[in-house]
């Protein structure tokens, strides 16, 4: 989920996927969330682990590791891990969905919530887009009106265990209503911006909209 060389670094299938049973898809498919949506979404089949869809990774949770935070902000701020965690931490329990098919279901995540950082950093009202920045050039882009969710977090612990760094340790940022690559694995930086600047896949032909229900999968 990286960029290297200017080549792109496959989303595509690695490793092997441990899907449900017809038995277990079928108890699942056509049920609904809170907001009326599918809970798998069109194209989605569900597994039962968190696939690792590789990337350049970051160094991990190092002594050195810092976030920085800048761009259309009052305050421009550059946070190493414990103070990143001081701004409040919370616990949420999500699905996530991939553009290549899978759906993890009921992942649980620790993290603080993007607004908290937003409200800390002081965000100018004209901003409307936040680029997360990882290793090597790679960036995903969402709007402002997604970042503001309550389940949009930098997450660093996953399942109850700090997150893994083929995860994206320490911070990994996690967007569930959309298409999973735009949840950034070892982010380096978060920018704030006027305009829209679509991120590396993106630029590759992939959705800047990611919407999982519409299966905006591609330009």
């Amino acid at each position: 989920m990286s960029a290297a060389g200017g080549s792109i670094v496959s989303i595509g299938l690695p490793g092997t996927f441990y899907k449900l049973s017809a038995k277990e898809n079928d108890k699942i498919t056509g049920m609904l969330r809170a907001d009326g949506k599918l809970r798998i979404p069109p194209g989605q089949h569900v597994v039962k682990v968190l696939n690792d869809m590789g990337g350049v990774k970051g160094a991990g949770n190092v002594p050195s590791w810092r976030l920085k935070i800048y761009g259309q902000v009052e305050r421009s701020l550059v946070l190493n891990l414990d103070q990143l965690k001081s701004l409040g931490r919370v616990s949420i329990t999500c699905d996530v969905h991939c553009v290549t098919g899978w759906t993890l279901l009921d992942a649980r995540w620790r993290g603080i919530r993007l607004s908290n950082l937003m409200t800390h950093a002081k965000v100018k009202k004209y901003a409307r887009f936040v680029i997360f920045e990882a290793p090597e050039g790679y960036t995903s882009n969402i709007p402002i009106r997604e970042a503001l969710k309550e389940n949009v977090i930098l997450a660093d612990n996953f399942n109850g265990n700090p997150l893994p760094l083929a995860h994206g340790a320490p911070i990994r940022a996690l967007v569930p209503d959309l298409y999973f690559w735009k949840s950034a694995k070892w982010l380096q930086g978060i920018k704030f911006t006027v305009e829209d600047e679509p991120g590396y896949y993106e630029n590759a032909g992939y959705s800047n909209t990611a919407d999982p229900w519409t299966e905006d999968r591609f330009l």
